[in-house]
């Protein structure tokens, strides 16, 4: 299967070519100015964890739905919007998963969403944004920024406009109510309080 799978109804046989994108740095965006909605299936967001004062777990969200108004004139006047399924959580591990969708942590059956609505947008150099918004994680709403590097844009075989993002962001996910934790012999605590956030987006314009 190739990269942007799609099933044809044409019984001539064509090949598919791709634009070739355009470069990031230093690239004007007024052109691509408009309404795009997030390519789950070529996108991911993902966490990573302090994990028994060593190391990290790292797990992603798989069910989720996005879109974005970007204005390549004026930065400020784009927007955006994420909406997480909490039951998608994947660690890659099924019993941790079920323990992330209990009360200790994400509760998912009361609390079934995360989302995220910003509420400003800038544009800090050449290719790089912070958009400012709110993220509600179990009822519980709390400012957050995300940093937004612009990796190019394309027009895939299907003759789809798509813009390319990567981001991150940390948040102390205590302030959220995601307090669980257990004591270590050794000293510390089983699980950190800080969470990474990384987002890979792939949108296309609506």
């Amino acid at each position: 299967m190739g990269l942007f799978s799609r099933k044809s109804t044409d019984s001539t046989t064509t090949t598919a070519v791709i634009d070739a994108p355009t470069p990031a740095a230093g690239a004007d965006l007024a052109h691509l100015t408009g309404d795009y909605t997030i390519d789950s299936t070529h996108s991911r967001i993902g966490f990573a964890v302090r994990h028994a004062m060593v190391t990290n777990v790292r797990g992603e969200f798989t069910d989720y739905t996005g879109r974005l108004h970007l204005d390549g004139s004026n930065p400020a006047a784009s927007s955006a919007e994420l909406v997480i399924q909490v039951a998608s959580v994947d660690t890659k591990n099924e019993q941790r998963d079920g323990h992330l969708r209990t009360g200790d942590f994400f509760e998912a059956e009361t609390h079934p969403e995360i989302t995220f609505r910003s509420t400003a947008a800038e544009q800090v150099d050449a290719d790089t944004y912070r958009l400012t918004g709110d993220l509600t994680i179990k009822a519980t709403t709390r400012p957050v920024v995300l940093t937004l590097d612009f990796t190019g844009s394309a027009t895939d075989p299907y003759g789809i406009q798509r813009l390319g993002f990567e981001g991150s962001a940390t948040v102390d996910r205590t302030d959220f109510g995601l307090t669980y934790n257990a004591a270590l012999e050794t000293g510390g605590v089983l699980i950190g309080e800080k969470v990474k956030l990384s987002f890979d987006i792939s949108a296309v314009r609506s």
